[in-house]
């Protein structure tokens, strides 16, 4: 018999349906009738059949139609919202996934696992798992490393020693012990009252990665969560039940506690939870249409859930990654640029790049040399300024493997202190099973991932600064003999004009959120905690910039393969003609003015998904391999269109 639960109000309702040809219409009286039952009031209702009301689904908030079949519009357990004419929506209710992506609105169940140990995660397989492309499970060798640990702080409480975290209040109050019949509640109270944070939730993406990091830290055995603990947030990632997150209000100091502290919330079924099925819910329903129960702590678990960098640390991965993703992409772009301006390719030359021997600079030198050189691919565009009197060309041309080259080695350096960061203990106390002792320390402190994500910042932010001015010189005739905006009758139309404006707001606003949140401190927690990273908000605006660099590089990629049209019948390379097509799919070609906004997001839709690189990369690669092959770097994903998995001691798919 299929059942559902209604929103009415600040109620959720549970409602059987035996009857298959029951209609929406009826769902809702029912609910109606439920609802008025447990209020001694009616709720303010006297008749419950002369209610007028509208029904939505609460995943994608769909209106339905009173007179549908109910089982034809909805699925068993689903989740709807029954609003009452004349009511204003209820603060309980949150209609919408906020910040939720395309990923999410595709989401499909995964078939595939991958196999956490506490030490072997990447940065690519934290956000593959926001995806939602694997479920979790854990090795045997980890198993036995959680329970050994838990056995030990079992031990501790049952001979009454003191411990802090364990027997005793937290942060002041560490001098302050308490009984052994409330340490339970001692673990649920530091949730809730840690449970502070402000703002916009993250997105099912982002609070699946949190989710699932915290879990590989936990699998490392030195928190001393139990088993039960950890395999019930196991289920919950795995059947994507995400708890209420805000993305503001921690300090990086104790760790991300107000936001691992909402996440654990949701857990024991208090406050909100999301999942493809229900969407927004309370997070007792939510586990309870998943068929799972909430966690209920013991001794020293309810720290275990909340000490540590893992919301500093998941937002970062997603930041280094999609930071690698537009770097490679940039060299793309700005080859396609130079094309269309009809620069030389001179300054790529390797004996050049020789003498100045960073690792990025000659992988970019090389990337240009790739996609632009005539003997491998031939240009009628650049064979129709061989003979020009162009000595050398304007910096944002000459210099993108000295530009673009330190962010490929500032992303690098990032990469290794995330990807060291997401296999940390972070834990205070640490449980030492081996030693039979915890020991009190600092491993939660932020401060390694919030100035490497500043770093990032300011290095990725760069690769927009430049590509603003190449799109200003794409768009001023005086600098590319084109058409003034790249738009035939000027004046009646203003083609990219505006499109260059865009470029030069994100740009200035990544000049703010460079500066460095990581030298900021503010004493807290009764100058117990007087010392902190804020490694929320590094992480949180290197997000944002990296964002930014993506959406000036749609600009200038849609300026580029505009320039071509004043071009033709010439052709460029082979790859960036690919390039090229791959952007026509999705963007017509300039022709008047229209409504440019989706031109942009489309674009930006295509570099986010990496489909630039999927197209040119393996230009690069046969390159490298066909010319230089002594050259080719030790990064695996320096020139592979799919690189290669990284070495694993235990980490796999299955």
């Amino acid at each position: 018999m299929p059942r559902f639960t209604v929103h009415v109000r600040d109620e959720w309702i549970t409602v059987p349906c035996k009857d298959a040809t029951s209609t929406v219409k009826w769902l809702g009286f029912e609910a109606l009738k439920r609802y008025v039952k447990n209020k001694p009031d009616n709720g303010g209702i006297k008749h419950v059949k002369e209610v007028c009301f509208v029904v939505r689904r609460c995943q994608g908030f769909g209106l339905l139609d009173n007179d549908d079949i109910v089982e034809d519009v909805l699925e068993d357990n689903d989740f709807v919202e029954l609003a009452i004419e004349g009511d204003t929506m209820s603060q309980d209710f949150i209609p919408s996934q906020p910040a939720t992506s395309h990923l999410t609105r595709a989401y499909r169940e995964p078939e595939q696992h991958i196999t956490l140990d506490g030490n072997s995660l990447t940065s690519t397989d934290l956000v593959n798992l926001g995806k939602g492309l694997y479920k979790i499970k854990l090795t045997p060798e980890a198993e036995q490393k959680v329970v050994e640990s838990r056995e030990l702080l079992d031990t501790i409480v049952k001979e009454n020693k003191v411990v802090y975290g364990i027997t005793t209040g937290f942060g002041k109050f560490a001098r302050t012990v308490i009984p052994v019949s409330k340490l339970k509640e001692l673990q649920e109270n530091l949730l809730r009252s840690h449970s502070s944070g402000l703002g916009s939730p993250l997105s099912p993406e982002r609070t699946r990665m949190l989710l699932a990091l915290r879990i590989n830290v936990l699998a490392k055995g030195h928190s001393g969560v139990s088993p039960e603990t950890l395999h019930s947030m196991i289920q919950a990632f795995n059947a994507s039940c995400l708890s209420y997150v805000p993305e503001k209000g921690t300090v990086g100091a104790s760790g991300d506690l107000a936001p691992l502290s909402h996440l654990a919330l949701g857990l024991m079924g208090e406050g909100k939870m999301w999942s493809p099925k229900s969407g927004w819910a309370d997070a007792k329903y939510v586990l309870e249409a998943h068929g799972l129960k909430p966690i209920s702590l013991k001794p020293k678990e309810g720290l275990a859930l909340i000490n540590g960098t893992q919301m500093i640390t998941s937002l970062g991965a997603e930041a280094v990654e999609r930071a690698e993703a537009i770097a490679r992409q940039a060299d793309i772009i700005a080859a396609l640029t130079l094309e269309v301006l009809k620069g030389t390719t001179k300054a790529f030359d390797s004996d050049i790049h020789k003498l100045r021997p960073h690792p990025g600079q000659n992988e970019v030198a090389m990337r240009f040399r790739s996609l632009l050189d005539s003997d491998h691919h031939p240009s009628e565009i650049a064979e129709s300024h061989r003979f020009c009197d162009r000595v050398q060309d304007a910096y944002t041309m000459r210099c993108c493997p000295q530009v673009h080259g330190i962010v490929n080695d500032t992303i690098e350096f990032v990469k290794k202190i995330i990807n060291t960061e997401i296999n940390s203990a972070t834990d205070n106390p640490m449980v030492f099973a081996e030693r039979g002792e915890t020991i009190s320390g600092g491993n939660f402190h932020g401060e390694y991932p919030a100035k490497a994500l500043d770093y990032l910042a300011i290095g990725v932010h760069e690769l927009a600064s430049i590509s603003e001015r190449r799109i200003e010189r794409l768009c001023n005739p005086s600098l590319s003999e084109l058409p003034a905006f790249l738009v035939n009758e000027g004046g009646l139309n203003s083609g990219f004009m505006i499109a260059h404006c865009t470029a030069a707001a994100l740009v200035s606003e990544n000049k703010v959120l460079c500066h460095p949140s990581s030298i900021d401190s503010l004493s807290t927690s009764a100058a117990t905690e007087d010392h902190v990273s804020m490694g929320g908000w590094a992480a949180r605006k290197a997000l944002r910039v990296v964002e930014h660099v993506e959406q000036v590089l749609a600009i200038e990629l849609l300026a580029a393969c505009q320039g071509i049209e004043f071009l033709r019948p010439l052709r460029t390379t082979t790859p960036l003609e690919k390039v090229y097509d791959l952007v026509r799919a999705a963007v017509k070609p300039w022709i008047k003015d229209r409504f440019m906004a989706p031109d942009i997001e489309a674009v930006h839709r295509l570099l986010v998904d990496q489909k630039v690189w999927n197209i040119a990369g393996p230009y690069i690669e046969k390159y490298c391999m066909e010319y230089i092959p002594e050259s080719r770097p030790s990064s695996p994903t320096a020139f592979a269109l799919d690189p290669p998995p990284s070495p694993r001691k235990r980490v796999r798919l299955e």
